[in-house]
């Protein structure tokens, strides 16, 4: 089975419509099973993403900028964190908050775009998986591939759980695997490599090595977790309670921003029951002008009514004299001729 073949035929499947992932991963499957059964098999065993994972891929395909940013973002974060920094956590912070929005209508309109739409709660399980992004290397790199599975999370203190996160993980790109290494390498793993009598780095494997384990001789962990990117060794995390503070102060900053925006909040509700009451009053002034006009206008209807049958009556009187006045001339006329 080729990797390269796995991967080429995952990209399409995870690149294509969520309603449409199972009936496509059977074709692909039927498509390369007379040439390679256990590539078909590969490609049958490869899981469908939540709804709120599969928002995030297409994101990753169609808007890597997207992605870009954050990752930036979130390398900055990681550093302020490092060295403790609180003022620019804070400010970090703040700017992640707005980032994550955007970012979330951004993939709220790419997924109508590919023919689906998101709901508050699966919009909430991309923004929790973005920030995560931003949390942890690792949780970049799967959010990256364009193969992810399922939703991350982040708590701020320990590693994104990237179990079963991500279609293929050992196949994913290398390069993310540098930026980690280079980024929180700790000075224990940049030591001078040894080397044996041969000229061979001690912690390069031989090629005798390398093809033994690419013919499978040696076991393999039974749950592989983003090898790609662990392949490096991690860089030694701050001690536990420089973490911790490191979380809190932006915890801290986070329930700071929470309290002015929740103070504003107050003031816009304490103005908009102020001009309810103004309404309501103007309100119940308007009515009583309408029941005023209406009793006018009830009245008006009435001695219209009046009026016109008084008009008609008149009328009627008026012809009836005009008649008799017509009779009266003519007996005058007959009795002058005789």
């Amino acid at each position: 089975m080729e990797d390269e073949a796995l991967a080429d035929i995952a990209d399409r499947l995870y690149a294509g419509a969520l309603d449409n992932f199972v009936s496509a991963r059977a074709a692909a499957a039927k498509e390369v099973a007379h040439r390679d059964e256990d590539l078909a098999a590969a490609v049958r065993g490869l899981p469908k993403p939540s709804v709120a994972a599969w928002a995030v891929n297409m994101l990753a395909r169609h808007r890597p900028d997207v992605l870009a940013e954050l990752g930036e973002l979130g390398e900055r974060m990681r550093s302020a964190q490092d060295s403790l920094d609180a003022p620019a956590l804070r400010e970090l912070g703040r700017e992640r908050r707005t980032m994550l929005a955007d970012a979330v209508d951004t993939a709220r309109s790419v997924a109508r775009e590919q023919g689906r739409s998101i709901s508050d709660t699966m919009a909430s399980d991309v923004e929790e998986t973005l920030r995560a992004l931003t949390a942890d290397q690792g949780a970049a790199s799967a959010v990256g591939s364009g193969r992810l599975l399922k939703v991350l999370s982040a708590d701020g203190v320990n590693d994104v759980d990237l179990e079963g996160a991500v279609a293929l993980p050992g196949l994913l790109p290398a390069r993310s695997t540098e930026d980690a290494g280079a980024a929180r390498r700790a000075p224990e793993t940049t030591a001078p490599k040894t080397t044996t009598s041969r000229g061979q780095s001690a912690r390069e494997p031989s090629a005798k090595t390398r093809t033994t384990a690419a013919l499978g001789s040696e076991p393999k962990p039974d749950k592989p977790r983003l090898e790609a990117v662990r392949q490096t060794p991690r860089a030694a995390s701050p001690p536990a309670l420089e973490r911790a503070r490191a979380a809190l102060a932006e915890a801290q900053a986070a329930e700071g921003e929470a309290s002015r925006l929740a103070a504003e909040l107050q003031e816009q509700e304490e103005q908009t029951r102020s001009r309810i009451v103004e309404l309501q009053q103007e309100t119940a002034e308007l009515r009583a002008r309408l029941k005023s006009a209406e009793e006018s206008l009830e009245r008006a209807r009435k001695q219209v009514a009046g009026t016109s049958a008084e008009a008609k009556q008149a009328k009627r009187a008026a012809e009836k004299a005009s008649r008799t006045a017509m009779l009266a001339q003519e007996r005058v006329l007959r009795l002058d001729n005789h």
